[in-house]
């Protein structure tokens, strides 16, 4: 990661001027850059793939296009799944001026971003924005490369860029404030804005990989009170495409868990509703959206997989229609797998308040919501569970021995009694409720019907009871005022009084 010395830089030039890539400036000489416009490469959020190509091909079209300078606009707490050394090398073999900037204002410099910005020819500090520390240079390998080696690393590149070598070790584990970065000599100044920083830039003479450049950057506008200097180029801001905009937002720890948790839920919301549809589709993306930011990221696959099992268990409380000893395994299982999920750094944790809604959002989408919407889809208002026994109705798909039948124009779930299929279309007959639960059978050759007579002589059974708290007996055939007591098989008018 550190700069050769500067003879060695000077061979390198001359080797190019003689292959013919360099045709301007050459080693040790001292040019002036052309006006052809100043390139801003903002470095956001984690110093990831999409990121690191974002600078690396902005500083290549920038040599190509003979820019004069390129700024990098830093606000980054470190790099996951990146060659460090690498990008910092395409920083340090820059034919072109590199300028870092810390900012804006709250913005900070941590792991290898420290890196980056101590590569750059010029490292200025927003007011309110922050420096350091550098380690770990990668939060998904904390460790790696050891203190000391990046102590000597941040050294190095100060040194070749004629900033404090041992202020910018100092980087390595301490966070210094802008007042605190400039005086120590670890970054060139404090610089409140982007615009200050490009107009400041006027006139500094800069060692490039290919030689000195004297920078012509600003015009003066203005008279009097009203004068001021401006950049005198066209000011160009690079970014990233759609589809790196859309990697780099998914490479992070809190999108990628919601993602994931997300849309597992509505994968098993689709299976209750018994079709594949818009609101499957949608849960399947978010799923591999969430895995495509765990490949990038330190991520504990054994977490994810108690994460799966978690919405699993949460879904057989819900084909129980109430709360129970799988809704606590689930609870338990999503709190496990939402604080372990991640490897590496503690700055790739998934804070706190985010597990507690994610977690707290589960539990209502599975104990109201889903139970909700699963009760409205399989029964109807207008009838209750003795009025469903008896009724007869369609399968709306095979029942073989699960599927769906069709009950007074209302879907529910449904089940055979017997080993044989029930045929989608086939008539069928509903002769019990559990739960949720219709268990059918087939209009013709359905079995004997014993669960009717069960239930008749449950009926008398109850009525003999009733009969005998009241003071008569059923079995010896004793009368009472209104006449003989009716035996098991009899049925008495509802609200007969014996005793009256």
């Amino acid at each position: 990661m550190r700069r050769g010395p500067r003879l060695v830089r000077g061979l390198l030039a001359l080797a190019l001027v003689a292959a013919g890539t360099i045709g301007v400036l050459t080693a040790g000489s001292a040019g002036a850059a052309g006006r052809n416009g100043i390139v801003v490469v903002q470095v956001e959020g984690l110093l990831d793939p999409p990121t690191a190509t974002l600078v690396r091909d902005a500083v290549h079209a920038a040599e190509d296009a003979h820019r004069t300078m390129v700024v990098l606009q830093i606000d980054s707490r470190g790099a996951v799944d990146v060659d460090v050394a690498t990008l910092v090398q395409t920083v340090v073999g820059s034919k072109i001026p590199v300028v870092a900037w810390a900012g804006p204002s709250g913005g900070t410099v941590q792991g290898a971003a420290t890196l980056l910005f101590e590569a750059a020819d010029r490292a200025y500090v927003a007011q309110g924005a922050s420096v350091g520390p550098a380690v770990p240079v990668r939060l998904d390998r904390p460790g790696d490369p050891p203190t000391r080696v990046v102590e000597n690393d941040l050294s190095g590149l100060a040194a070749d860029n004629e900033r404090d070598p041992d202020a910018a070790a100092r980087l390595a584990t301490e966070r210094l404030s802008p007042t605190e970065a400039a005086e120590s000599g670890a970054a060139d100044g404090v610089r409140p804005t982007l615009g200050e920083v490009v107009v400041s830039m006027d006139g500094e003479t800069v060692h490039t990989a290919v030689g000195d450049v004297t920078l012509r950057t600003a015009k003066v506008v203005g008279t009097g009170e009203d004068r001021r200097r401006q950049p005198n180029q066209e000011v160009v801001f690079e970014g990233m495409g759609l589809g790196r905009q859309l990697q780099h937002g998914l490479i992070s720890p809190s999108l990628a868990y919601f993602l994931l948790v997300a849309g597992l839920a509505l994968i098993v919301f689709e299976f209750f509703a018994i079709s594949i549809g818009l609101v499957g589709l949608v849960g399947a993306i978010a799923a591999i959206a969430g895995c495509y930011g765990f490949s990038h990221l330190p991520t504990h696959w054994w977490a994810v997989a108690v994460l799966v099992l978690a919405v699993v268990a949460l879904s057989v409380d819900v084909q129980a229609g109430a709360l129970g000893f799988w809704s606590g395994v689930g609870t338990v299982g999503l709190i496990v797998g939402s604080v372990f999920l991640y490897g590496g750094s503690s700055r790739l944790d998934v804070p706190w308040w985010t597990i507690v809604l994610v977690v707290g959002g589960m539990l209502l989408f599975f104990a109201w919501g889903l139970t909700a919407a699963v009760r409205a889809r399989f029964s109807t208002p207008t009838v209750g569970r003795e009025g469903m026994l008896g009724k007869m109705g369609t399968a709306e798909v095979a029942i073989a021995p699960d599927g769906v039948a069709l009950i007074d124009g209302a879907r529910w779930q449904a089940r055979t009694n017997r080993a044989t299929p029930i045929a989608a279309g086939d008539p069928v007959r509903v002769i019990e409720v559990v739960g949720l639960i219709l268990e059918v059978e087939p209009e013709e050759g359905g079995a004997e019907d014993h669960r009717e007579r069960h239930a008749e002589r449950k009926r008398q059974r109850e009525e003999a009871r009733r009969r005998a708290a009241e003071g008569a007996d059923p079995a010896d055939g004793s009368t009472t005022p209104d006449g003989p007591a009716p035996g098991p098989d009899a049925a008495s008018p509802e609200g007969d009084d014996p005793s009256s």
